[in-house]
């Protein structure tokens, strides 16, 4: 593995100078992050998690440089994506935590949030989460290349290259892109067929299994492989399976705090929103915790060696231009300033402690989210678990320091919401980074656009939330924002001396079991805290991609199968992810009631036409020549 590590070559070799950091680039990303920002909002708000913008980013840049403006830079294209995916990031971030201030005005206990606070949340967990990322570039995108998959990453530097080479290698890219968005189109526009599918086991209350019959799970399924998977449908079924059936079995007809329910009249969705996420969140905060103090060393050498190459007088001349990252000195006088403005601004109402906690919890949950990405991809990176975690802290802290009530509990949702942002934000930048390093980029004009996109999506995220909370209301059938309810209830929960630790510990200790029994601890922990389905449908593509390497064949023909494979599972990520948007933006106006069908298949009929995709998929990896 070594060996591949110092051979790699990128797409454009490190002496070459292309266009790159450009008008044209900048333009494009800014409003790309605009839009992204926007409709990723709305989606999160609606189903709870929101899909990477870097790949339909990157798709829809190269339509628009490449054919409509005839420029030839592949560079130029990879930055349009880089400044656009922030705005989703920014979005995603937000979204799980800010809602809860409109939900606490609603309730008459606190003004509502000005735009000025909501940008400056948004604009400080951003630039944060870039500083942290920058110095764990080495460690994580360079050393581990060929260790952590990266799937979007990887995914969008094909598209990227698909487009510049051509001939079969785009025309699989868009094939894939095509299916991908009328599939879309016709489940979740038309509702032709349900996207998410379930059976409830009646002689084994509390169970249920289900699957989210998506492309683009089928996609970073496949990207990531079986095994990663399996561990994230392991963690699935411990929780869908085993723990909510005992929760049914032994909580009968009490009421168990933080449910407002029977056990007995739960559905099990009732179980996993109001027991399961608080497990899920402690083995997820658990399973960050041992990551962080496993890759410690790693990360203490690359900040040394990044630190001693700033310190030398002419360091740049001697660097090549795909190694030059933003310098180390410039970076610790942000994250200085900027904890000295959270400590200063009455905007937040946070002491030097509360400024304290989000640079530590900033730079754990950073180097965290950055290696998950690695693992699991940026949609499916679970930022409100970690937001979770902070936001225990940050509360216990608030109160034991004197700051409680309205001012405390407003406090820690803006701690909590710059920290959600932070990890967005650095798992965003480092998917990115690994696109850029296998194309040829330069990291310090990427860092930079990142920087500009979290600027842009930051001014205009505060707008977003306004109009959708006038829309529609938070907290109502048509916003759920599940995670924001449950951040608000969390906080109110130890303001009022009432948290779940027994659940939250729970988590904890299944995350430990699973590192001493050498099982990957967080897409295990990530299994264990998404829903079952969408694991399940990750599974799929994984199943695809274990069947594909066992056909036989000789080493470059499998190579050839695989590297098939990835190019039009790329396709359907980002075909999605476009047709996610324009539903967005037909919901935003009105439009989606209208095109929706009076009729529907039944359940089945989604199972088959998913397996069909599925099998498309195959016999695509599986087809000889070009």
């Amino acid at each position: 593995m070594d060996n591949n590590k110092s051979e790699f070559k990128p797409y454009i070799p490190a002496n070459k100078i292309v266009p790159e950091f450009t008008v044209t680039s900048l333009l494009i990303g800014i409003i790309m992050a605009i839009v992204f920002g926007a409709a990723n909002a709305y989606l999160g708000l609606l189903v709870g998690m929101t899909i990477s913008a870097s790949i339909p980013a990157a798709v829809i840049s190269m339509g628009i440089i490449r054919v409509v403006l005839r420029r030839d830079s592949i560079l130029e294209n990879n930055l349009v994506q880089t400044i656009g995916s922030a705005g989703e990031s920014v979005a995603a971030g937000a979204i799980f935590t800010l809602p809860a201030l409109f939900l606490w005005a609603e309730e008459g206990k606190i003004e509502f949030p000005s735009i000025l606070t909501i940008f400056l949340i948004a604009l400080f967990g951003g630039i944060l989460g870039v500083c942290f990322m920058v110095p764990l570039r080495q460690a994580l995108i360079v050393e581990e290349h060929g260790t952590l998959p990266f799937p979007e990453g990887t995914a969008c530097a094909e598209v990227l290259l698909a487009g510049e080479e051509g001939g079969s290698k785009a025309g699989t890219v868009f094939a894939g892109l095509g299916i991908s968005a009328v599939y879309k189109f016709i489940a979740d526009g038309l509702k032709l067929f349900p996207s998410e599918i379930g059976y409830v086991f009646k002689g084994y209350a509390g169970s249920q299994i289900g699957i989210q019959v998506l492309p683009s799970l089928a996609g970073v399924g496949y990207i990531c492989g079986p095994k990663i998977a399996s561990y994230m449908l392991a963690g699935g079924t411990l929780s869908w399976l085993v723990i909510m059936p005992l929760i049914a079995l032994f909580g009968g007809d009490a009421v168990i705090f933080p449910g407002e329910l029977a056990i007995s009249a739960m559905t099990p969705s009732d179980l996993w929103s109001n027991y399961i996420k608080y497990i899920g969140a402690g083995a997820v905060a658990a399973g960050g915790m041992i990551s962080l103090i496993k890759t410690f060393p790693l990360i203490i050498r690359t900040f040394k060696q990044a630190m001693k190459s700033m310190s030398q007088k002419h360091a740049n001349k001697n660097v090549l231009r795909t190694e030059e990252d933003l310098p180390m000195p410039l970076l610790l006088v942000v994250i200085l300033v900027i904890a000295a403005l959270i400590w200063i601004i009455p905007t937040f109402p946070v002491n030097p402690i509360g400024a304290l906690i989000v640079v530590i919890f900033g730079f754990f949950f950073a180097s965290v989210s950055s290696r998950m990405v690695g693992l699991i991809g940026s949609s499916n990176n679970p930022v409100s678990g970690m937001a979770i975690a902070t936001l225990i802290i940050a509360t216990l802290v608030l109160k034991a320091t004197g700051t409680g009530g309205t001012t405390g509990m407003i406090g820690a949702i803006a701690i909590g919401g710059i920290i959600c942002i932070v990890a967005a934000i650095a798992g965003d930048t480092s998917q990115d980074l690994k696109t850029g390093f296998i194309v040829g980029a330069t990291p310090k004009k990427q860092q930079i656009g990142e920087m500009v996109g979290v600027l842009v999506s930051a001014a205009a995220i505060g707008f977003v939330l306004y109009l959708l909370n006038e829309a529609w209301g938070y907290g109502t059938e048509h916003i759920p924002a599940a995670q924001a309810t449950m951040m608000k209830m969390l906080v109110e929960g130890i303001m009022n001396a009432e948290l779940p630790w027994a659940l939250i510990l729970a988590g904890v200790f299944i995350a430990v079991v699973a590192e001493i029994l050498k099982i990957p601890v967080m897409p295990f922990a990530v299994g264990m805290y998404l829903p079952f389905s969408l694991s399940a449908g990750i599974m799929a593509g994984g199943v695809v991609r274990f069947i594909v390497e066992r056909v036989k064949g000789s080493d470059q023909e499998k190579k050839e199968r695989t590297d098939r494979g990835v190019l039009f599972t790329s396709g359907l990520i980002a075909g999605e992810g476009i047709m996610g948007i324009v539903l967005a933006i037909l919901a935003v106006a009105n439009v989606a009631g209208v095109i929706a069908l009076p009729f529907s298949l039944p359940q089945i009929g989604s199972l088959v036409i998913f397996i069909a995709l599925l099998f498309f998929l195959y016999r695509l990896c599986m087809k000889k020549g070009k």
